[in-house]
């Protein structure tokens, strides 16, 4: 073991290979105490929260940042690998082997003879492409191949648009903005009846991702640009030197 510490110490500059060996050292009998108990489980969401920070650094347009933030995604990449790998399932070269193979696969217009000069021709074949490699055999399989563990926000608007690939859309934002009034409607009758408009507010929440599909506009985005200017917005107020207390909500909620 020592030999191997030592081999990694004595290098100067490293690789995605040297990452790997880093995290079989951490993981061994004499390793991290940390590390080497880890499973995919204990250590799932860690991938999620990492791909968000690399999202903060791209929105942050510094390469400082994206480059330390990928390295963690990277991490976590390695690191599964490295418990399958301890399995005998994969190692690192065949999580890279599958990938080449996909992206050769999936671009036949570049590695091939079909014909694809445009986005849409590209995302066409992509999805046919995609669909017969997972042996998905209907569009009910299209839907439910996507990720129960997105943000439902995210998981809503793609439902919508994979619908929309099976032929079922609205044929402008017009159509959803009428839904979206009849759930509004909805939900007074709701509480006009004493119940909880749960489903009423999903619907709505449903709709309002199609209306943004149909705009050309991204719901996680768009919140979460709200979100920041939510926050800009309290906190102008709290310093103005007004009681929050006497403040309205029309004014916080208003943009």
């Amino acid at each position: 073991m020592q030999e191997r510490i030592n081999a990694i110490l004595q290098k100067e500059s490293y690789n995605v290979y040297d990452m790997a060996e880093i995290v079989r050292i951490l993981r061994s009998e004499n390793g991290c105490p940390w590390d080497k108990v880890q499973t995919h489980a204990s250590i799932k969401k860690d991938m999620i929260e990492e791909a968000y920070e690399v999202a903060e650094a791209i929105d942050f347009d510094s390469p400082e940042m994206m480059r330390e933030e990928l390295g963690d995604v990277m991490l976590q990449v390695v690191f599964h690998t490295v418990i399958e790998e301890e399995k005998g399932e994969f190692v690192l070269d065949d999580v890279a082997d599958e990938l080449c193979k996909k992206l050769i696969i999936r671009h036949p217009h570049v590695f091939g003879d079909v014909q694809a000069d445009t986005v849409d021709k590209v995302l066409t074949n992509w999805d046919a492409i995609k669909k017969e490699t997972k042996g998905q055999e209907s569009f009910t399989d299209t839907l439910e191949s996507v990720p129960k563990n997105f943000p439902a926000l995210m998981r809503a608007q793609k439902l919508g648009k994979r619908a929309s690939r099976a032929g079922i859309d609205f044929e402008d934002e017009k159509g959803a903005l009428e839904l979206i009034k009849a759930a509004l409607s909805d939900i007074e009758v709701s509480r006009s009846e004493g119940r909880k408009p749960t489903a009423e507010i999903g619907d709505l929440l449903m709709l309002i991702t199609a209306l943004a599909r149909k705009l050309d506009i991204d719901c996680e985005e768009a919140l979460a640009d709200c979100c920041r200017e939510f926050t800009e917005r309290f906190s102008s107020l709290e310093k103005s030197g007004r009681e929050l207390g006497s403040i309205g909500a029309q004014e916080l909620y208003s943009y």
